[in-house]
């Protein structure tokens, strides 16, 4: 099963190599990581999503809150959140058809055309994993110069809240 983790921790030099340590001594994956300070410049939130049972998760948890930069640990998956993910995506635009398509199919998913060249359009998406992976499934692979993704990034819903 996929969760979601988000982690509050000190911004320090050497505190995302310790968390990107462990999962690698372990074996376990990474599948997606996004790191930002808070709005307290000495604290940085960790998201990250990995899979495994109920007993790996309990694992990679109680190991992460033994890490000494660890201030507190959320497995948002267990209760009710919002994730988002942002994907920049570059595509061919040269001809008229072909950009009228991208524009329409931008409007569908309610996108946004951040830059435009006489050939290309970069597209700015953001939204839940399938979302962005039907976005990418609508257009044909010729049509995909790049693509660029942020990983997952969560909150809570309601009063749940990961501070101090």
């Amino acid at each position: 099963m996929r969760h979601i983790i988000s982690i509050l921790m000190e911004n320090e030099a050497g505190a995302l190599s310790r968390v990107a340590g462990l999962f690698s001594a372990r074996g376990y994956n990474i599948e997606s990581l996004s790191v930002a300070p808070t709005e307290d410049p000495s604290l940085s939130r960790l998201t990250l999503v990995t899979r495994g049972s109920d007993q790996i998760i309990e694992q990679i948890t109680k190991q992460l809150n033994k890490l000494i930069d660890v201030v507190k640990l959320l497995d948002l998956t267990e209760g009710p959140h919002v994730e988002r993910e942002l994907m920049l995506i570059k595509v061919k635009a040269s001809t008229g058809t072909q950009r009228e398509e991208i524009k329409r199919l931008c409007d569908i998913f309610r996108g946004h055309i951040i830059d435009v060249t006489d050939k290309s359009y970069t597209i700015e998406l953001t939204g839940n994993v399938a979302k962005l992976d039907a976005f990418i499934e609508t257009l044909k692979k010729e049509e995909i110069l790049e693509t660029v993704r942020s990983g997952i990034t969560g909150i809570a819903r309601g009063d749940k809240a990961l501070h101090i």
